[in-house]
Formats: C-alpha cells, sequence, structure tokens
C-alpha cells in the first residue's frame, strides 16, 4: 500500500508539473502576441505595397492596387495593411483589410470586400495569430465583426475566430499544351459545344470599351434575375475597367446582333482570374460562355500565365462545381472566418426564399436600383 500510495503522489506530482509546464508556454506564448507590436500602412500610397506584393508567391489580384482602388472609388471603402513591420523597414508580412462603415449593416473589418479570397501575405500562421490578436484587442467593441477569407493559413483556435461560410474554389493549371488542355476538357458538355459555337458562326469579341460594358451588364441584369438577386452596380464595373485598364477585359459570344454571353476576366502576375459570367438562357445551346472561356484560355497560355483562377461557388451549387471541373479546374475547400461568431447572424432558408420570391417579380429597373443601394453596405 505504503508503495502505491507513493506511486500515486509521484504520478500526480509530475501531473501537476506538466500542468504548469503547459500554463507557464500559453502565458509565455500570450505575453509574447501582446508584446507584438503592428503597424498600419496604406497600400493606394506606400511605396512598398507594390514591389511586396509583386515578389510575394501568394498575391493574388485581390491584393493589387487596382482592386483596391476600385473598391475606394466605387464603394468608399478605404484599405489599410495590417503588418509587423515598422515604416522604416522591408515590408515581409502583410493582412490587407477594408473598413466597412455601414448604417445597415453595421461597422466591421472585411479581408477583402468582394474577394473571393485573400491570404495572409506572411511565412507562416503564427503571423496571422499576431495580427488577428491585435485587430481583436483594437477593434472588439468598436466594430460589429471581423470577417476574414485565407487561403494557405488557418486562425489558431486560441484566436476565437469562428468558421461562417465554407465555399469551393477552382483553378486550371495551364502548364499543359494547349491541344493538351482542349482534349482535357468534358467532350460532349466543353468540345462539342465549343465546336458547335464555331459551326453555328458565334461571333466573339473582346475589349473594355463603354460599349463592350454595356452589353455585358444588359447580360449581368438578365442572369442576376434568373438567379433572383440584384445585380451589381454599373459603377463598380466602371472602376475595375478605370483601375485595370488592358488587363481587365469583357468577351462578348453574339449570334447574329444578339449578344449571347459574356465573361470577364482579370490578369495579375501569372494569373487569369475569371470574375464574372453571364448569359441569355434562351441561347445557351449555342455553348456562348464555353467558347469565351476556352477563348480566355488560350489567351492565358499565349502570354505565359500558369493558372486561370475560375473562383469560388457555393458547396450546394453542384452544376457550376461540375462545369468548372469539366475544364479541368482542381478545386479545394474556400473557409471565411468570423470574429464574434456570426453564424447565427446568417440568413436561413425560408428568408432566403423569400427575398427571391421577391426578386423574381421586381421590376428590371428597380433590381438594379436595388444593387446600387444595397451593395455598398455588403462588402
Amino acid at each position: 500500500m505504503t508503495m502505491t500510495r507513493r506511486a500515486e503522489r509521484a504520478v500526480a506530482a509530475e501531473s501537476v508539473e506538466r500542468a504548469g509546464r503547459t500554463v507557464t508556454r500559453s502565458l509565455s506564448r500570450k505575453v509574447e502576441l501582446s508584446a507584438t507590436r503592428v503597424y498600419e500602412l496604406d497600400p493606394l500610397s506606400d511605396t512598398r505595397w507594390e514591389p511586396f506584393i509583386n515578389g510575394h508567391p501568394k498575391a493574388s489580384v485581390f491584393h493589387s492596387k487596382q482592386w483596391l482602388r476600385a473598391l475606394q472609388t466605387s464603394y468608399g471603402y478605404n484599405p489599410v495593411v495590417l503588418t509587423t513591420c515598422s515604416r522604416e523597414t522591408t515590408l515581409t508580412n502583410g493582412l490587407v483589410c477594408c473598413r466597412v462603415n455601414s448604417w445597415l449593416t453595421g461597422k466591421r473589418l472585411v479581408s477583402l470586400p468582394f474577394a473571393d479570397h485573400c491570404d495572409l501575405l506572411a511565412s507562416n500562421s503564427a503571423e496571422l495569430d499576431d495580427l488577428l490578436l491585435h485587430v481583436r484587442q483594437r477593434d472588439v467593441g468598436k466594430r460589429e465583426h471581423i470577417e476574414i477569407r485565407p487561403v494557405s493559413y488557418q486562425p489558431g483556435s486560441s484566436n476565437g475566430f469562428h468558421q461562417s461560410a465554407t465555399y469551393r474554389t477552382h483553378s486550371l493549371a495551364l502548364c499543359k499544351s494547349k491541344q493538351e488542355l482542349f482534349n482535357n476538357l468534358h467532350k460532349s458538355s466543353l468540345q462539342q459545344r465549343i465546336r458547335k459555337a464555331e459551326r453555328e458562326a458565334v461571333q466573339c469579341e473582346e475589349g473594355n470599351s463603354e460599349g463592350m460594358l454595356g452589353k455585358f451588364y444588359g447580360l449581368l441584369a438578365i442572369t442576376r434575375r434568373r438567379h433572383c438577386l440584384p445585380p451589381q452596380p454599373l459603377s463598380w464595373f466602371r472602376a475595375l475597367i478605370n483601375a485595370f485598364g488592358d488587363d481587365l477585359k469583357i468577351r462578348v459570344a453574339s449570334k447574329g446582333d444578339i449578344p449571347i454571353a459574356s465573361i470577364l476576366t482579370l490578369s495579375h502576375k501569372t494569373s487569369m482570374v475569371y470574375k464574372y459570367g453571364c448569359s441569355n438562357a434562351h441561347f445557351h445551346r449555342f455553348g456562348g460562355i464555353a467558347l469565351l472561356l476556352w477563348n480566355a484560355i488560350e489567351e492565358a497560355k499565349d502570354k505565359g500565365m500558369h493558372e486561370l483562377d475560375m473562383g469560388r461557388s457555393d458547396c450546394d451549387n453542384a452544376g457550376l462545381i461540375s462545369f468548372k471541373e469539366r475544364f479541368g479546374a482542381v478545386g479545394r475547400p474556400l473557409l471565411y472566418w468570423t470574429y464574434p461568431d456570426r453564424r447565427k447572424a446568417t440568413l436561413g432558408i425560408q428568408d432566403r426564399a423569400m427575398i427571391r420570391s421577391l426578386a423574381r417579380v421586381t421590376p428590371e429597373f428597380a433590381l438594379k436600383a436595388i444593387g446600387t443601394l444595397l451593395y455598398r453596405h455588403m462588402g
């Protein structure tokens, strides 16, 4: 019995010692985090930002000054970059955000409004935790919530962030030849549709003129109505065109004099981004979207780009996910995170059904007005 009690005491003492070491490490980490100084910079004026993102492998079009300038011009969002690098040093990390101040949806910090994804530009997840702790300490109580949309790094469990939404994001690698890429397309739903579009003399044009924008926006309004949603403001697309210039391209497919499909792509470094697509359902049999995307792939190959980023999809949109994967695009989960927990604030199935029912009977001019009014509050 004596030896047993001694053994029990020894085990208990070892457990206490282990717990003490754990608490010490935890406290040490908290002290380290709270001692980390975080700086804020304006990416539109700080001369370090553009060279930094141009050299960072995880930087996307959504980190670019062009995207940030369009957000500021169209919606009045002022971008800010959080970094642990002082103003006198070279940038090695950064989390770009916009402060959205809305009387309708509240104040919040978003990384990044209307972006499919926006990675932390850093070398490890610990730097993300440092920056998020700073945001929480500074903005909790001042802002309704904080939302991040990372790809590579996820927030640590100790930060209190909760997964708020799950999507799929798809990317098509362009390392193969054009012929190999075409052969990888789904035979009946893509290859045959592209050939049919060519046989039916579907005409394709491209550019970013006001005339091209008008054709694109007309089709976008039709598509958004079909999905029972208001279209984005026309001013948003004008802001994108002004910011990106020739790096933005609108492609329109027409049957005779009638525009039947259109896509909008953005080019950044070695990636072409398929950001918006729209069509007239009465002409789907002519394969306009498939033809336009294939033309975009060919152009991206000619320019030596490495990927076509096909954007995010709702996980329950099986048709869109299947469409992208039939091009050979590879999908992966895309998680959005918020602090505090926002899952209870999301719209329920009945709420979404009611909104769609109302949108279905709303005149087109009213839907456009609603989009112009509401999108700047959505972020």
